[in-house]
């Protein structure tokens, strides 16, 4: 650990990662000094591996969704003691925890809100995967109307103070964590960029492509919405 991820707290939202929580966990304390995981309703050895690791453990006794995952984590942290942001990353591994060093670093440019960005070297992405973050990365920026060159990525650190309005997003799943952004956006929140790694091993992902873009469209219809009705006042 050094000073400079003092004021840091870790939140993993995880299911079904009984195979490599524990490691995520490890790396992760090795960084910080408080991790929590919410375990979204596992049916494996998810919970005991990380609490085994170090972390605190939060679980669902069912799977709610990702967004609901990372409301409990924030709702726990919010009610302990001092610390000044939040790292979010994910329990399968493809989040380097020793790039959190790289959020730390960041943390007095004025931001509010800093996201991981996988899209300067994305030699090792799928390529579907790539033009989908793009893609969906355009489409979220013009929500926030600031650039967001990865809003996919959900490696991410929030500033506490920020921390209370992200909890009122209504997503359940990976929509939240485009809602998050728009949401704090349009309350005055600046969003950084953070440079990482991109890892993909042999995970399966936790992305039901047709349910999840279905998702994702209804968000963006509904957040614009908002927007027209904001314009026409």
């Amino acid at each position: 650990m050094s000073r400079e991820t003092d004021g840091l707290v870790a939140l993993i939202p995880a299911y079904q990662e009984e195979r490599r929580i524990g490691e995520v966990v490890r790396r992760a304390l090795g960084q910080l000094g408080r991790v929590l995981v919410v375990d979204d309703g596992s049916t494996d050895g998810t919970a005991p591996a990380a609490a085994q690791a170090g972390a605190v453990v939060l679980r669902h006794e069912a799977n709610r969704g990702k967004g609901e995952a990372i409301r409990t984590g924030l709702r726990h942290w919010m009610g302990t003691g001092e610390w000044d942001a939040v790292v979010l990353l994910d329990g399968d591994g493809q989040h380097l925890p020793e790039e959190i060093s790289r959020f730390a670093a960041v943390a007095g440019d004025g931001s509010g809100l800093w996201v991981g960005n996988r899209m300067q070297d994305t030699r090792r992405m799928p390529r579907l995967r790539r033009w989908t973050n793009r893609f969906m990365s355009g489409q979220v920026s013009a929500l926030c109307g600031q650039a967001v060159p990865d809003s996919q990525c959900g490696f991410r650190m929030v500033r506490r103070d920020w921390v209370p309005l992200l909890l009122g997003c209504g997503g359940t799943g990976y929509d939240f964590e485009s809602e998050m952004l728009v949401m704090a956006s349009r309350a005055g929140c600046r969003i950084g960029a953070v440079p990482v790694t991109t890892v993909y091993g042999d995970e399966t992902s936790k992305i039901r492509p047709v349910r999840d873009a279905v998702r994702f469209f209804l968000l963006v219809r509904r957040l614009g919405r908002k927007t027209g009705r904001s314009a026409g006042r």
